[in-house]
């Protein structure tokens, strides 16, 4: 069974990729996986500060992160897009856990799907270009070329559902190339 962390790049009550999430991590589930939901607002991190890290060393929050890293086969990040780009919380994370010396064995290699939701028609995919060059240089997770974008996400739900069958297939689509993806690594 493959250990999968899902990481919502938004923390913020009502988040359409918080609740996107959520769903992800349910799903996974189904395709014989073990979520773990991250708390990105939980870690406690602050902003990066190369004059901080070196008063006070990397917080622990970070060394966390990186332990969650760690400890899965595959990634699933589910970011807003802020002016198109991925949020502050989200790529603060990742800055901090790429100054912990074992993300690289922690994080690298790693099959990672992206997602997004947003009330717009473009489902926050603008904000996974970047996301995409990001995750996958300094802490070098393998991107899947297959992500998932939810347009017109506050009208997209049916419960703690989506509404449309078709959309859900494409998640759970997306899901299994992941659960795939890691389960190739983890044999070889």
């Amino acid at each position: 069974m493959s250990k999968v962390l899902v990481i919502p790049g938004s923390q913020r009550k009502g988040s359409l990729n918080l609740q996107l999430a959520t769903l992800v991590a349910e799903r996974l589930k189904q395709h014989q996986a073990q979520p773990t939901l991250v708390d990105l607002r939980a870690l406690a991190l602050p902003i990066y500060d190369g004059d901080l890290e070196a008063e006070q060393g990397v917080p622990v929050g970070a060394k966390a992160l990186v332990e969650q890293f760690a400890a899965s086969d595959a990634v699933v990040v589910v970011s807003p897009e802020y002016n198109a780009f991925p949020p502050p919380l989200l790529m603060n994370a990742i800055d901090w856990a790429t100054r912990v010396p074992e993300h690289k064995t922690a994080m690298g290699g790693k099959p990672c799907l992206l997602a997004s939701a947003s009330p717009g028609a473009l489902g926050g995919l603008r904000s996974l270009l970047a996301l995409r060059q990001f995750l996958a240089l300094n802490p070098g997770l393998v991107v899947m070329p297959m992500q998932f974008g939810l347009p017109q996400a506050n009208k997209a739900w049916a419960g703690d559902t989506l509404a449309d069958a078709k959309q859900l297939a494409t998640l759970d689509g997306a899901l299994q190339a992941l659960v795939d993806a890691a389960a190739k690594l983890r044999s070889r």
